[in-house]
């Protein structure tokens, strides 16, 4: 049986991505990583709040409540859904459709890692990442995420290089992943269809065919911040 797979999905814009599913030992080596991290805090911590006292021992009890609710929530919305273990592996938390994973689903998934952790050493969520193809946890089947393996960047000489040009409406986070995921994969399409797809953005840039295509690159530079 394969650890790690692939997962294709339909965001709303009809665009189809490829996702890179990761299975249960690059997620337990992620974690293992941030766990890591949060007793380097809570050491260095303790160090210091040990001097006051009391009121120390008050704040350390809400540093521990913090590290270990809050920790993945803030760095799955805020650091594009990868932790630093994440990070170091290569992984990252999305939403079922590939978009960005938003405030709920994070708090949800990482609440439920209570249950995911019966009775002992994460072995509800182990029997639940073997057994589905997504390789998703209870946390993840019920926030509707996925956790996948970061994408290697497209090779520069293929891509396009257009002037970057802000999309007409403001877009939505799923929409910006579609463009974006548009501007990595088109260049490797053929020409008709890069078309098809390009045309199902035509409302948004007010063209079709290559000139849509070409519009939708510069949309894509301008969200990845590429201004020259």
């Amino acid at each position: 049986m394969a650890l790690d797979t692939h997962l294709d999905v339909v965001t709303p814009e009809g665009v189809a991505l490829h996702l890179p599913v990761a299975g249960p030992v690059p997620r337990a080596l992620a974690w293992l990583i941030d766990f890591a991290v949060r007793l380097a805090v809570l050491f260095a911590a303790a160090m210091v709040l040990g001097l006051l006292g009391g009121a120390g021992a008050g704040a350390m009890s809400v540093l521990m409540f913090a590290l270990f609710w809050f920790y993945p929530v803030l760095f799955e919305v805020v650091f594009d859904g990868r932790t630093p273990g994440k990070r170091a592996l290569g992984l990252r938390v999305v939403a079922a459709d590939g978009a960005p994973v938003g405030w709920r689903a994070s708090f949800t998934r990482n609440l439920l890692r209570s249950v995911d952790m019966l009775p002992f050493g994460y072995a509800t969520g182990l029997v639940a990442c073997l057994a589905d193809p997504a390789a998703r946890r209870l946390g993840d089947m019920v926030a509707r995420t996925l956790v996948v393996h970061v994408a290697d960047a497209p090779d520069a000489a293929s891509a396009p290089h257009v002037p970057a040009q802000p999309p007409r409406t403001p877009l939505q986070p799923a929409e910006q992943s579609a463009v974006v995921a548009f501007a990595e994969r088109a260049p490797r399409l053929g020409d008709a269809r890069r078309d098809e797809l390009a045309d199902l953005a035509s409302p948004l840039v007010q063209a079709h065919g290559a000139q849509a295509a070409a519009r939708l690159y510069a949309i894509a530079a301008w969200l990845l911040g590429r201004r020259a």
